[in-house]
């Protein structure tokens, strides 16, 4: 049977590992009852805010709440100022690498990374060679997803540079637990998390065009049947900034307008939770009806910034995350603090091999997947399934890696049957701007079914409040 890191215990499973001990023992002096009050009137409470995640496919157009566990992820001091200097260099990197191969391109001549790699990636915007970016920043918001395996050791598991979402879950589920346990945060001394939507705002500001002192933020939205949604309004009235659709932006002399009832107001920086292919449609996709005809001209001159620029998404697609490492190296100098997941590239030959001999063990992803979707977990799979993924990887070698199906720690979580053990992720948001800057901990993410190890909040996973012990 597989072993498991647990958070809270040590591997004889009788001891509770010392950053956790003041939590165990209140945990212990609780009632049962007063839990499951707890847990009901926290989920009155989220579906009450609107805090649900709107589901595509099959259930199109249902709204479903994120299932909140009151068990908290904690981190000590120590570990997290590790994961922290880790986050900053890797985020350095990958601003250094967009930057480059939308410029010099320095990385590619190097030999470093094969140039096919790059620019026939599908997220790769040859409109976007040689604009110059505020400060040379792409990835203004970052969302590394970091999990521990093995004896306890964290790898990034994913970069992403797009749009990534979660932050407001990570925020709300602090709020609650405080809510409803405010004398746990009497007795720890838990780092907060309360002022990202000032320093996302800070950070927003500080990338606007130049000579501009006091500029206008929005945040644009596909609109209200995204299924990030919620976050948008919530971050919006966060940040008492507008939230914005496209057809309440236009483009006139050069420059991006918002419409007012007061008349147009020029626009600065914009917080764009809409994905590159729908920005423009003079430009991308022409039936696109989200965007700002011109949007890109007036970038391309400097007189709008936009959060995260276009183009970022080339830097977080699976065929580029297994060239992280080299990348810390050659721009850095440095080695990485963070170690990648081992990674096949089914592209090379030796690794389909290996990949299609192994299927059964590995986990296999679409390059250009998200959301736990297009993928394999080999052991939790049926036979036909698998010979089903054979084909597919078969016929499309180069767009699949494989990597070996970790032993995801695990957190103990309130289920059905009581608390049992489940494995979860972490999700830190790291803000880049004149500093990299990031609040304590992240969104944790946990697989609430029993063996999974999919926390997508779309495949059934559930979050947690993640503390930060402060020294």
């Amino acid at each position: 049977m597989a072993r498991f890191f647990n958070e809270m215990f040590d591997e004889s499973g009788a001891n509770t590992r010392p950053h956790y001990q003041g939590f165990d023992r209140w945990l212990a002096e609780q009632p049962a009852d007063i839990v499951a009050r707890k847990r009901v009137e926290a989920d009155l409470m989220f579906r009450r805010v609107g805090i649900t995640f709107a589901v595509y496919g099959s259930e199109a157009g249902t709204e479903r709440l994120i299932p909140f566990d009151i068990i908290p992820r904690i981190i000590p001091a120590a570990e997290w100022e590790t994961l922290q200097r880790g986050l900053r260099q890797r985020v350095q990197a990958l601003n250094l690498f967009i930057h480059d191969i939308y410029h010099e391109q320095h990385i590619v001549r190097a030999g470093v990374m094969p140039a096919e790699q790059v620019f026939r990636n599908a997220q790769y915007r040859p409109e976007m060679q040689g604009i110059s970016v505020t400060s040379d920043i792409y990835a203004h918001i970052a969302g590394i997803d970091i999990v521990r395996a093995g004896e306890g050791e964290f790898y990034v598991l994913e970069d992403n540079l797009r749009v990534p979402s979660g932050v407001s879950y990570m925020l709300e589920d602090r709020k609650m637990m405080m809510r409803l346990f405010p004398e746990l945060f009497a007795h720890h001394k838990v780092a907060p998390v309360a002022h990202y939507p000032d320093l996302l705002l800070d950070m927003l500001r500080s990338v606007a065009p130049p000579g501009v002192d006091d500029p206008t933020v929005v945040l644009m939205t596909p609109g209200m049947y995204n299924s990030a949604y919620f976050e948008h309004a919530f971050l919006a009235q966060q940040m008492g900034i507008e939230l914005v659709e496209g057809q309440d932006l236009f483009v006139d002399d050069g420059y991006v307008f918002m419409r007012t009832t007061r008349g147009p107001k020029r626009v600065d920086v914009i917080y764009r939770r809409i994905d590159d292919d729908f920005l423009d449609p003079l430009v991308f996709r022409s039936d696109s009806s989200l965007g700002v005809a011109g949007l890109l001209s007036v970038y391309r001159a400097g007189r709008v910034t936009l959060s995260n620029a276009i183009g970022t998404g080339v830097a977080d697609d699976k065929s580029i995350y297994p060239f992280v490492p080299d990348m810390i190296r050659f721009y850095l100098s440095e080695q990485p603090i963070l170690n990648n997941v081992p990674t096949w590239q089914c592209r090379k030959k030796e690794d389909l091999q290996y990949t299609l001999e192994h299927l059964d063990q590995l986990v296999v992803k679409e390059v250009h997947g998200a959301g736990g979707y297009g993928m394999l977990v080999g052991p939790a799979s049926t036979r036909p399934e698998i010979e089903d993924f054979r084909q597919r990887l078969i016929a499309k070698p180069d767009g699949y890696i494989a990597q070996p199906t970790l032993a995801l720690s695990v957190c103990p979580t309130y289920v059905g049957s009581g608390i049992a053990p489940r494995h979860i992720d972490l999700r830190p948001f790291v803000l880049s701007g004149k500093t990299v800057t990031m609040v304590p901990g992240g969104l944790t993410r946990v697989a609430l079914k029993e063996g999974s190890l999919v926390v997508n909040s779309s495949q059934g996973g559930g979050t947690k409040d993640t503390w930060v012990l402060e020294r």
